[in-house]
């Protein structure tokens, strides 16, 4: 590359065992090895970006470091037969912005391994407004038809449901044809909710069950669960026989207080979803789905597109909570 150096968010430890994130400037040989460089257009902010961005050790290790588990863009460097100069990628997953300097950056150095070509009618933009959220949240829905969910089964439940994860999920849904119940804790976000086409919004507490039962009427067909804790407790106890959960998120808690009855006297099945390792054969179907038929009409109305510097102020907001659907970090702004 002719070009010295590139614009980046690079986050410190202090003396002081605190952390800053500047927005500076990155030389080429601070990049990690790998057989592809890919200059970034556009990254999004995601709950484990702010964390990185903050200085948890569970998500990144060692600082100075770069966040930004997103990346979409060009190849402007390849030793790898599969992609060219000018090529357009996607790069989400793996270990990009946990130890592996990440998308909130101009430029990313990764093993060709790790990427997708950009689906034909899926734009750079359009990529990173899904970004990990939207990936998980299809890996989601596509576990859950593969456990049988079908349309006529049912209310699908959407919890956390205005974040990244669970806005798409709620998009997703309800554009191939499923009755979608989303909760949230944000009273004044039912219209947004709706306009994705949620059929019915309920509150936390709604999806909270206090009683101690061990079972609860069976009242949903699949469940999307982002936060864990009492709500995946509840919506596992209100699944329906044969009924699938898939369980994607912790912000509320990563504790889990149930009995193995809704296991054992429903057949209630719980999912895991990793999006990290997802293998690339499957990587690559769930891509396909987000640019065709899963493709929501609405998506540019779930993303605000913003620079890295005003990507900044936005890392305390969803760590709070209250961002509602999906940040899109234009490199070129």
């Amino acid at each position: 590359m002719t070009t010295a150096d590139f614009k980046a968010m690079v986050v410190n430890e202090k003396g002081d065992k605190t952390f800053n994130r500047p927005i500076t400037r990155k030389s080429f040989d601070d990049l990690p090895e790998g057989d592809v460089l890919v200059k970034v257009r556009y990254s999004s902010l995601n709950y484990k970006d702010a964390l990185s961005a903050t200085g948890n050790r569970g998500v990144t290790k060692n600082f100075p470091h770069t966040p930004g588990i997103d990346a979409a863009g060009s190849v402007a460097e390849s030793r790898s037969p599969q992609f060219k100069s000018g090529d357009e990628v996607i790069v989400t997953g793996y270990d990009l912005g946990m130890n592996t300097s990440g998308g909130f950056a101009e430029f990313i150095r990764v093993p060709s391994g790790w990427i997708v070509p950009r689906p034909s009618s899926l734009s750079l933009k359009e990529s990173m407004i899904y970004g990990t959220a939207g990936f998980t949240a299809a890996l989601s829905i596509y576990e859950l038809i593969d456990h049988g969910l079908e349309t006529q089964q049912g209310a699908v439940l959407v919890t956390g449901a205005t974040g990244g994860v669970g806005s798409l999920a709620v998009s997703i849904l309800s554009k191939i044809g499923f009755r979608v119940t989303a909760v949230s804790g944000k009273a004044d976000r039912k219209a947004f909710l709706e306009d994705l086409g949620a059929t019915e919004v309920i509150s936390r507490e709604e999806a909270a069950d206090t009683s101690g039962r061990p079972l609860l009427k069976g009242r949903w067909a699949g469940v999307v669960d982002t936060v864990g804790g009492d709500i995946l407790a509840t919506a596992i106890k209100a699944t329906q026989y044969g009924g699938s959960i898939a369980c994607c998120g912790l912000v509320a808690s990563p504790e889990l207080n149930t009995t193995v009855f809704p296991f054992i006297l429903r057949k209630v099945n719980l999912l895991g979803i990793d999006s990290v390792a997802c293998p690339m054969d499957l990587r690559l179907r769930i891509w396909q789905k987000l640019a065709a038929d899963w493709k929501p009409e609405h998506l540019d109305d779930l993303c605000k597109t913003v620079s890295l510097e005003e990507a900044d102020p936005l890392i305390d907001t969803i760590l709070k909570g209250q961002l509602s659907g999906r940040v899109v970090i234009d490199l070129a702004r």
